[in-house]
């Protein structure tokens, strides 16, 4: 009956603590999930990232069940400096245990606060590129065009020269004709298959002119602007495109030749044609 009388003797004795002390964490807990979603609807009238808004409402409901759990605490006779004080020493040596993933952390904010790519962006960095699907706190995800994903570290990305092509690319095609090819007609051929191209942006506009004239063709330059996703897309349709319109309208598609020609049986002269 010992046990029975010390139970009884705790309870007479704290009662009113325990009651308080889930009184309070209760209205604690209702209190955070309210300024919770306080927050978090202003930040969606801020146009703040989605990243950026969960870590803030996480924060502020932290630091208000904090604030509960040193009431609570205090119900009871706790002294509380010196739990704040070993909490202190821990998250010093947490923190130097953690320094990758705090700086993971640091290095998001700072992308998500400056901006320098948005979701559905195409970029290039630390040897690797692809369409950024997700930016985390933790990491940026890129996507191949065969669909394969790329997670980068986001303390990789902070301090490093990127390449942000945007939401659009340009393609940079060639097309070889002969030097004997009505060019306007060439040209005009290769406008026609641009603008009747539904992947093709009216705006920018498409780039076509000579390039290089070389060794057996006038080497015709194609760039036209087209969406991230319609990247691969486009330019096969272009190159199909090109080659069944030069052949419809007898523009012809040289290709490199070598002439041989036997000087005296014993010496071969070799020309380009």
């Amino acid at each position: 009956m010992h046990w029975q009388d010390n139970l009884i003797n705790f309870f007479t004795q704290y009662s009113l603590q325990i009651i308080g002390a889930i009184i309070i964490f209760c209205v604690g807990l209702f209190v955070a999930r309210w300024v919770g979603n306080l927050v978090q609807g202003w930040l969606s009238k801020q146009h703040i990232e989605l990243p950026i808004q969960s870590l803030m409402v996480r924060l502020v409901r932290l630091l208000i069940m904090a604030l509960v759990l040193v009431l609570v605490l205090d119900k009871f006779g706790v002294q509380i400096a010196p739990l704040i004080a070993g909490i202190g020493v821990a998250g010093v040596g947490i923190g130097f245990a953690m320094q990758g993933v705090l700086g993971n952390i640091i290095a998001g904010l700072t992308i998500i606060f400056t901006k320098p790519y948005r979701v559905g962006e195409y970029i290039e960095l630390l040897g690797v590129y692809g369409q950024v699907t997700t930016i985390e706190l933790f990491s940026t995800v890129l996507v191949h065009a065969d669909q394969s994903r790329v997670v980068i570290p986001n303390r990789k990305v902070v301090g490093e020269i990127m390449h942000n092509y945007g939401a659009i690319r340009q393609l940079d095609l060639t097309v070889g004709v002969a030097y004997s090819t009505n060019m306007p007609k060439a040209l005009g051929t290769i406008q026609r298959i641009l603008d009747a191209n539904p992947r093709v942006l009216k705006e920018p506009a498409p780039v076509v002119g000579i390039s290089s004239l070389g060794d057996s063709s006038i080497n015709i330059s194609i760039k036209p602007w087209v969406k991230v996703p319609d990247f691969g897309a486009a330019q096969l349709e272009i190159y199909q495109a090109t080659v069944e319109q030069f052949r419809a309208n007898q523009i012809e598609i040289p290709f490199p030749q070598r002439e041989l020609r036997v000087l005296d049986g014993s010496r071969v002269e070799v020309k380009s044609a």
